[in-house]
């Protein structure tokens, strides 16, 4: 099996700390490591040689002072944001060149993973359906509350059991949806939050490309025959994978494996407050800060000046790079219009 780190992201809802310079994947956010070497950490059962990380030609020195033992020639340097379509087609293409038969496991570098050990069995279970079967997997995970955020996906009937695994047919995805038909989703046992872990044979992913995205397979094709990266790449479909790919498969192809990953998609202050806290009136403090009288909030500080707070309720306070954030809690989400002004002040 190959895994495919993605880690081109810009994560603007975590921003001062996330920024289009240093985003939150390569941030110190969960620990005294960065998200991106926790997920290398996570994935180390494997090779170093069958590892690959994928991310912006910007970030390309950043990745290799954070994953020295990844090999060069495997770290994917994209010449331009293209969304995750265009990326993991990409991987896809440089793998199955040099073998189309080998399974392909996508994952994310600021995901928060509890469970090392269910994520690894899950991952191998996943690669050996795709070996057998020749299908398309995903690892989705059970959602905990109505979460406007997320994509999800709607499972039909136990298919089989592999090792104790079950393992499900897919019925359809469902796009971030509001609060009442996110609270409908959890209520119904049937939706499962969309973790975004695909693993199947570079062959037949490439095969679906071609089917649902002809020009995106042509420049890829171009790419694996020797074409330059810089000319190609930017000419592919500007898409997510869900989009451009997964929505459009034939549900027969596809099968879900529930897992219980103690999962998130770190992308808001809230939801790092929410993993890394034991209940919601504890508070989430990093650096040289000092707080009383407060609950449910976040205070993290990368200065050496102190920062100091009273009697605050589900508050994010972020100091970091010369910049100063504070906002309720709730708010986080909708840090990124926030930034747009940020960013349009800067020009």
């Amino acid at each position: 099996m190959k895994i495919v780190i993605l880690a081109g992201g810009a994560g603007t809802r975590l921003w001062p700390m996330s920024t289009e310079t240093l985003p939150k994947q390569f941030q110190k956010l969960v620990s005294d490591k960065t998200m991106l070497q926790e997920t290398l950490e996570r994935v180390s059962f494997l090779d170093p040689k069958d590892i690959y990380i994928s991310t912006n030609a910007e970030y390309v020195q950043t990745v290799r002072e954070q994953a020295p033992n990844i090999p060069t020639e495997n770290i994917i340097a994209e010449p331009s944001m293209q969304d995750t379509g265009p990326s993991i087609g990409l991987a896809a293409a440089i793998i199955s060149k040099e073998d189309p038969e080998a399974i392909m496991a996508v994952v994310y570098a600021d995901h928060f993973v509890k469970d090392r050990n269910e994520f690894e069995k899950k991952l191998k279970i996943a690669a050996e359906i795709a070996k057998n079967e020749d299908t398309l997997n995903i690892i989705e995970v059970k959602a905990k509350f109505p979460n406007v955020n997320l994509g999800y996906v709607k499972i039909g009937k136990l298919i089989k059991e592999v090792d104790e695994v079950e393992v499900y047919e897919f019925k359809e995805f469902k796009e971030k949806p509001d609060f009442e038909t996110a609270k409908k989703f959890l209520s119904s046992y049937s939706y499962l939050w969309n973790t975004g872990y695909y693993v199947w044979k570079a062959s037949t992913i490439l095969e679906e490309y071609k089917n649902h995205l002809p020009k995106t397979y042509e420049h890829l094709m171009a790419i694996q025959s020797g074409g330059e990266i810089i000319e190609h790449y930017p000419q592919c479909d500007k898409i997510s994978i869900d989009f451009g790919i997964m929505e459009k498969l034939d549900p027969k192809k596809v099968r879900i494996i529930p897992a219980d990953l103690g999962w998130s998609d770190i992308g808001t202050w809230k939801s790092l407050h929410e993993e890394l806290t034991g209940e919601e009136t504890e508070n989430l403090e990093k650096g040289n800060v000092l707080i009383i009288d407060s609950e449910g909030s976040v205070i993290y500080n990368e200065g050496e000046n102190l920062v100091a707070a009273l009697g605050l309720k589900n508050m994010v306070v972020v100091n970091v790079k010369g910049y100063t954030l504070i906002c309720p809690m709730d708010r986080s989400q909708d840090l990124k219009k926030l930034v747009t002004q940020i960013n349009g002040k800067k020009t």
